[in-house]
């Protein structure tokens, strides 16, 4: 099993180019079974999750076209089944987003129940209700999700969440489109990465409004057309890079980022000590050898900070020169990576839903273990300022989010090495 051997101490200095969001390239690649129209999706990262969405549409009988460059062509003309199984299905809870776009297409879908990042419960009960609401027949058995569309079509209805849930706007979004008469959705998710499968939508024939906004309303169509899009940049790539430059006090520039999608993060930054440069669309961050100072953070869905930075922030905090405290609500158990930073020296304190963060002036290298996605990350983050070598195992969590980590590390100036 591979693994990464960091060896701390090196500022990280350069540009590095951020690339399209994962959480964007995912749901926009799972609409494409909406349609039997050619697609083409461009900036779609090289990831792990996104080769298993590829082989999970391919199964289903869609006809995908991949460029040297990670370009998609996509065209779902002959969907040859209906059943997602469990083998695709177990290693990515994103793939419970197929359910939608398989119900509204072929009025019938069978989905296993997804895996993933072992991160907290997320269930599916929001998924089920919504589509319920849209007259949906739903039967959970032996794993598997059973849902069928009264007559082959789901009418559009009012369905208000009852915790904001970016899967499950999106799911409905996408079952949405193709439904008799209109949907209003409440309570959706505000994420950028759903406005951008909103604006796909809508280019492909789809009628959405209030994108953005907390209510979406979706006037159902008969059919979709092809359509060409550009997934935004990872924001989540963004930020955990400028962690990884404040925790080396190095100086970064990245390139290709959304600063729409950026400035409570980059407020943090500042909180931090840190010099931040913008333009259209680079930000800069130089430490200057400032003392990095402690940053408080609340995660909660957008705008807010996403619970998708929080651990690397706290490997940052791990080493400010202060008191600081990391509340976490959105998932229950994302604290994985806490015991494995203990290792390195951090001093960390668990006290429910939030983690007391106390500085200390230099963490060690020590084997380590990657729990989930961003725990994996944030365990190269300190292992990039740590004293020695830091081993860390597991990481095909990595793999999953972040595109070449070790190249792009490398660039900049960090000894960073795969092997098996």
């Amino acid at each position: 099993m591979q693994k990464l051997i960091i060896t701390g101490g090196n500022k990280l200095q350069g540009e590095v180019r951020i690339s399209g969001a994962k959480n964007a390239a995912l749901p926009i690649i799972f609409s494409s079974l909406l349609t039997d129209q050619p697609l083409q999706i461009n900036n779609v990262p090289h990831l792990r999750d996104i080769t298993t969405t590829i082989e999970l549409i391919s199964e289903l009988g869609v006809h995908v076209t991949v460029d040297p460059f990670l370009n998609l062509e996509i065209q779902a003309k002959n969907i040859i089944s209906h059943k997602a199984p469990y083998n695709l299905v177990r290693t990515m809870r994103a793939s419970i987003m197929v359910l939608g776009p398989l119900l509204a297409r072929l009025g019938e879908a069978v989905v296993s129940l997804p895996g993933g990042c072992a991160i907290g419960t997320r269930p599916v009960d929001l998924h089920v209700k919504g589509l319920q609401q849209l007259g949906a027949e739903i039967n959970i058995e032996n794993g598997y999700i059973h849902a069928k569309a009264p007559k082959g079509r789901l009418t559009g209805d009012t369905f208000i969440f009852e915790r904001v849930s970016v899967t499950g706007t999106e799911n409905l979004l996408m079952a949405a489109v193709l439904a008799k008469g209109t949907t209003v959705i409440k309570n959706a998710a505000k994420e950028p990465e759903v406005s951008d499968l909103c604006h796909f939508l809508n280019k492909m024939g789809a009628q959405i409004s209030g994108i953005g906004s907390s209510t979406l309303i979706i006037d159902g169509v008969d059919s979709l057309n092809s359509a060409t899009h550009t997934v935004i940049p990872d924001r989540i790539e963004a930020a955990t890079y400028l962690t990884a430059a404040a925790i080396t006090k190095g100086k970064i520039k990245l390139k290709d980022v959304n600063l729409n999608h950026f400035s409570i993060i980059t407020d943090k930054f500042k909180e931090a000590n840190a010099l931040i440069e913008t333009t259209e669309n680079t930000i800069t961050l130089d430490m200057r050898d400032r003392p990095l100072m402690p940053v408080n953070i609340q995660t909660s869905p957008y705008p807010g900070i996403p619970t998708d930075v929080q651990a690397q922030f706290t490997a940052m905090n791990a080493v400010a020169e202060g008191t600081s405290t990391i509340q976490e609500t959105v998932f229950e158990n994302r604290f994985m990576h806490i015991p494995e930073l203990q290792r390195m020296g951090a001093n960390l304190e668990i006290k429910g839903n939030t983690v007391i963060c106390r500085g200390v002036p230099e963490l060690c290298g020590a084997e380590v273990m990657a729990t989930d996605l961003r725990a994996s990350a944030s365990l190269v983050i300190a292992a990039l300022v740590a004293n020695g070598k830091t081993v860390i195992h597991r990481i095909y969590h990595i793999d999953r989010g972040y595109e070449c980590i070790e190249e792009k590390l490398s660039l900049l100036g960090a000894d960073i090495v795969r092997t098996n």
